[in-house]
């Protein structure tokens, strides 16, 4: 593709580059991830200066079509998946309602003690032991997202379950436990270096943590998850209406 704009056009600069930028980042090497050309050197190419360049990557940056790393460059932001938080869904079921694609990296079931947190949701004694089902997920290029869950004890789970079906169809179908209400914690979080481990990221970058705690129509607790995504992959959203 030819890096030109017409200096002669009553199309402001900033705009062209702009034009020019969004037909660039559609080029599959940069769609895989690829640097685009250096700030001073796509300026001089295009006899701009920086700052009329910065007007146009700024825009592209603020819509999440590019992103910048310091001391390595600037690269076309992977495709995001959005999830709604005011969608009661399992992963599994709303990842297949969008129709996108995911496989299992790993699944551990175990059982452990309760620790403190989950011994005042699950209203359980400290030390009780609780089902614990953790795994990493993500598409066919690699992890996004790394999920840990725990049961409460009334549930009677015995961790043969088929856990490759949806989480809360066992839970309806196998358990009759029909999960009704989540109360949901979401922060941002640099990456320890096992959460970096896991999900094929460097340590320190972003990721998105959200708490799930759930409970059944009786407001009996049922379920304590918490999911760490990659940043980059995963939008959150909600509708909120007045």
């Amino acid at each position: 593709m030819e890096l030109k704009i017409d200096h002669k056009s009553p199309i402001p600069l900033h705009a062209q580059v702009e034009i020019l930028l969004r037909k660039l980042i559609e080029m599959p090497e940069y769609q895989k991830g690829g640097l685009l050309p250096k700030e001073v050197d796509l300026a001089k190419k295009l006899g701009i200066s920086r700052n009329t360049l910065r007007q146009a990557t700024n825009k592209l940056e603020y819509e999440g079509l590019l992103i910048r790393k310091k001391g390595i460059g600037t690269k076309v932001a992977e495709k995001r998946i959005t999830t709604n938080l005011d969608n009661w869904l399992s992963f599994t079921q709303e990842m297949s309602e969008k129709g996108v694609g995911f496989k299992n990296y790993a699944v551990e079931v175990k059982w452990v003690k309760a620790d403190e947190k989950l011994a005042n949701f699950f209203e359980v004694e400290l030390g009780t032991e609780v089902l614990s089902l953790c795994r990493l997920r993500g598409a066919a290029d690699g992890p996004f997202v790394y999920f840990e869950s725990y049961f409460h004890p009334r549930i009677q789970m015995t961790g043969n379950e088929d856990f490759s079906r949806p989480l809360y169809e066992i839970l309806e179908n196998d358990y009759h436990i029909i999960p009704t209400t989540s109360k949901e914690n979401l922060k941002a979080r640099s990456a320890s270096a096992i959460t970096a481990e896991r999900l094929a990221i460097k340590k320190g970058e972003p990721v998105m943590v959200r708490e799930r705690f759930v409970s059944d129509p009786g407001g009996r607790p049922i379920e304590y998850n918490i999911g760490f995504y990659n940043a980059e992959k995963f939008t959150y959203s909600i509708t909120i209406t007045r």
